[in-house]
């Protein structure tokens, strides 16, 4: 819900204090490997001390804290009031065909009967008229905001009235069931219930998005296993001193009280099938994951039960047709294991992975089809919009497939291998776990007949719990898009550990609808407890949710068991944090506790939207390097490239080429602003702590140089003329344009244009090791030296329509990216000490 700031098990913490950092005297050894980031000199280490440290220890007053909860209040309520809306016009779709149902039972042509009326919307009006007082009482308080204000009596109010709740969820099952014999036997009813609209936000009248009655039915039940969270999120950020404290406290104590009384019933996946002897056979995890079957990548739903796997596929059905699915296969867990067992290191075969470009090609395409969507949301034709649709579904669908690469292979003790495709460690842990799991009660294995199998997989239909395919298209309109921006985060510690470890962390966040690994902490070896204290910063394209997993490093591939062989590194804990606008719009630190499976680590996060990470700031000083013109650079140090350009190339030629995600990997940030900090007081020092650092860092170094510019590389003054150029479809007008332009560059950015140029050219040779192709390279460049000084984009074609800021920011990347692989590419490419004449090559203008 868009109401919930932090998932149950992450504890925000709000409130500053005077606590200063770990200091690393003492540490453990930490691991010197080229992946991981040596200690700083002494010099170094203080600018990490004082990185850390003043963000966190800011010193406020009591007041302002206070205030600054009880301004959180406030966005708690607005997110309860826009969920209450949107639950409401829920509640009232479900209404919408109830008279009219009820109205026909009585006539000679009933589409159902009238008990089977009450039955299926048993208590909805009642349900309907709680939650719209709770609403109308609510909205006034929270458009009227003051600090002082009270609303604890309407979560008292609502929380006496879960008794509604309680016999809503009593005849859910019945209400289910005779929903679904209805549309069995009446075609009518079918149509009704495969097509209930709902009313969209007030802001989009018009719009109304399609739900399924059964999809209608289960928001009453999800709303209810919810409300705690609700309430734990406005106590949180409730003074104990104010009013509404024990109000909300008596609230929350009876929500709990009426969930724990209820729960195992409104748990979808507890629901069970009877098998053979009486015995119950129950859902324990179902969703979507990624077969490669014959060498060719599939869509399945996969269903673990108690005592078997099933993987299934969703059968195409006619308009108003029930689902069906079709099984594929199935494993009793008794005879499930996760390495083949004749060869305990045979990790099978390999997973064929799909170039980045083309996974780069199909986000630009699904941006350019959203901006689309965006556009015609504006216009009258219905028919486009369900066309633009269609596609969006469809490349969304193709991103789904293609993206994953982490295998999780499972075997049937009779020969049968499978092998799905995650793209999450996450995810694959969690069903490895799972079915290990229930495997612990499974001891005798059988088989199904064809009978028992067809009613198995025709269950899964009303078992299922994961109802959609993870795709951006299938959210509803009250549905978060994700954070657009850059989220620092600092790993600092962990404890809990029972025995020594050689640990790390590294961290995902969802993009595009998967997950992706962002960042890695160095390994502490031998210890239980990690102190990292570092600092990273992730780009974030519409994400929700940030994943943090710690590892063991496996030295010694010979200890692993044969089930382990294909993971060398042994998962000690996950968690994930959801990334909600309303705990992140602070502009400070928020500290946070994260607690997965017996261990905790200590975090701190602070997010800058896009509009603000975008802006290049004029710049303020003459001394140093970072934030000072180009030109003022290369003249006060008499050179054609930047000193700082040159020492980062040459040392990541020297032991860079070779690291995976070379400029794609995020490096320690505090390294980062130690090297930043060097570079702009002495080249020397630089010198001597760039030989002792994280390649990463270096390579971070160097790209928030091009950052930092008051102005691009390719200049404000350019930019317009480049995006144009690179749109030409004639490649030889093209080639004409794009040299011409840069021909007309200041000759300090020409020179190190070309010479980077040359750099990454060298870079990409490597790809088959370092794993970054022109086109990774242009993708991680692109916005970087292109990025112009205005937030204002250049790219809206028709400035009369509204556009949101991502697909805004999608569009202009997009252009950025493809102007620089359009040099990266050329064939002939002069050098960087070439006269600017060399540049036209032997293309006639």
């Amino acid at each position: 819900m868009p109401f919930n700031m932090a998932s149950p098990g992450c504890v925000f913490e709000n409130e500053r204090t005077d606590e200063r950092m770990p200091t690393q005297d003492g540490m453990p050894y930490i691991d010197d490997s080229p992946s991981s980031s040596p200690q700083l000199s002494s010099k170094g280490k203080a600018c990490r001390d004082v990185a850390l440290t003043v963000p966190l220890d800011a010193g406020k007053s009591a007041v302002r804290d206070s205030d600054k909860g009880l301004e959180m209040r406030k966005w708690v309520l607005s997110g309860i009031l826009t969920s209450e809306e949107t639950y409401l016009s829920h509640l009232e779709a479900l209404l919408l065909p109830m008279k009219p149902l009820r109205a026909a039972a009585t006539t000679s042509q009933p589409v159902i009967s009238v008990q089977q009326v009450d039955i299926i919307f048993f208590r909805v009006p009642e349900l309907y008229q709680v939650h719209r007082e709770f609403y109308q009482a609510l909205q006034p308080r929270v458009q009227q905001w003051i600090h002082s204000q009270c609303v604890g009596d309407l979560f008292q109010k609502l929380a006496s009235q879960l008794g509604v709740y309680r016999a809503f969820v009593d005849n859910y099952k019945s209400a289910v069931e005779t929903a679904e014999r209805c549309c069995q036997g009446n075609a009518q009813f079918a149509e009704i219930s495969e097509n209930l609209k709902v009313r969209s936000s007030k802001e989009m009248k018009e719009q109304a998005s399609k739900h399924t009655l059964e999809a209608l039915l289960y928001k009453p039940v999800d709303r209810v296993t919810r409300s705690t969270l609700v309430l734990h999120d406005l106590l949180k950020h409730t003074p104990t001193n104010h009013p509404d404290y024990p109000l909300l406290q008596d609230a929350l104590r009876i929500s709990q009280s009426f969930l724990s009384s209820i729960n195992e019933e409104i748990t979808p996946r507890r629901q069970s099938v009877t098998v053979k002897k009486g015995e119950s056979r129950q859902l324990v995890k179902d969703g979507f994951l990624v077969e490669l079957a014959e060498g060719t990548r599939k869509l399945r739903h996969v269903f673990l039960f108690t005592d078997l796997l099933l993987c299934a596929k969703l059968k195409k059905q006619a308009p108003g047709k029930p689902q069906q699915y079709d099984c594929k296969w199935y494993i009793p867990l008794a005879d499930l294991s996760f390495q083949h067992p004749e060869d305990m290191y045979d990790t099978g075969q390999p997973v064929p992975v799909v170039p980045d470009e083309d996974i780069e090609a199909m986000k630009i395409k699904i941006s350019q089809i959203k901006n689309d969507v965006q556009r015609e949301k504006g216009g009258k034709s219905n028919k486009a919009l369900e066309r633009l649709r269609k596609k969006l579904s469809e490349q969304e669908s193709l991103l789904l497939l293609t993206s994953p690469t982490m295998p999780l292979r499972v075997h049937n003790r009779n020969g049968k291998s499978f092998m799905f495709i995650t793209s999450s460690d996450y995810e694959r842990a969690e069903w490895r776990e799972a079915m290990r799991e229930q495997q612990k009660k499974c001891f005798k294995s059988f088989a199904l007949s064809s009978v028992e199998l067809q009613m198995l997989t025709n269950s899964c239909v009303k078992l299922q719990t994961v109802h959609s395919i993870p795709l951006t298209i299938n959210k509803e309109d009250d549905e978060s898009p994700g954070l657009y921006g850059f989220l620092n985060i600092i790993v600092h510690s962990a404890s809990g550990f029972r025995q020594s470890a050689n640990l790390y962390c590294t961290l995902e966040v969802d993009s595009y609808g998967y997950f992706v690994n962002k960042a890695k902490t160095r390994v502490y070896r031998d210890t239980t407890e990690p102190n990292w204290n570092e600092e990273f910063e992730i780009e974030l394209e519409g994400s929700q949710t940030l994943r943090l997993l710690c590892y063991d490093k496996c030295y010694d591939k010979a200890k692993l068991g044969k089930d382990e062989a294909e993971n060398v590194d042994k998962i000690m804990g996950k968690g994930q944090i959801q990334l909600d606008l309303g705990v992140l719009q602070e502009k400070d630190w928020q500290r946070a506790v994260l607690p997965m499976n017996g261990i905790e680590v200590k975090l701190s996060v602070k997010f800058t939207s896009r509009e603000f990470s975008l802006k290049r700031m004029p710049s303020r000083k003459q001394t140093g390097v970072y934030g000072v013109k180009i030109g003022v650079v290369t003249k006060r140090e008499r050179s054609k490239v930047p000193y700082l350009v040159r020492q980062c190339v040459e040392e990541i030629e020297k032991r860079g080429l070779d690291e995976v995600g070379i400029y794609r990997v995020s490096g320690v940030a505090t390294d980062i602003q130690a090297l930043k900090a060097a570079f702009d007081s002495n080249d020397k020092d630089a010198s001597v702590l760039m030989s002792d650092m994280d390649v990463n860092a270096i390579a971070g170094a160097l790209k928030l140089y091009f950052r930092e510019l008051p102005e691009p590389l390719f200049t404000d003054e350019l930019y317009p003329s480049f995006v144009e150029a690179i749109a030409l479809s004639e490649p030889v007008a093209k080639e004409s344009c794009m040299l011409n332009i840069l021909q007309t560059l200041p000759e300090p950015n020409l020179n190190t244009f070309l010479f980077l140029l040359a750099h990454l050219k060298r870079v990409a040779e490597m790809e088959p090791v370092n794993k970054m192709s022109l086109h990774n390279l242009a993708t991680v460049f692109g916005p970087t030296l292109l990025r112009p000084s205005e937030k204002d984009t250049k790219i809206v074609a028709n400035p009369a329509v509204a556009i949101t800021m991502s697909d805004s920011w999608s569009l202009e990347v997009m252009s950025q990216v493809q102007v620089l692989l359009y040099f990266l590419q050329l064939e002939s490419i002069p050098k960087p000490d070439s006269k600017r004449q060399s540049l036209l090559f032997s293309t006639e203008v």
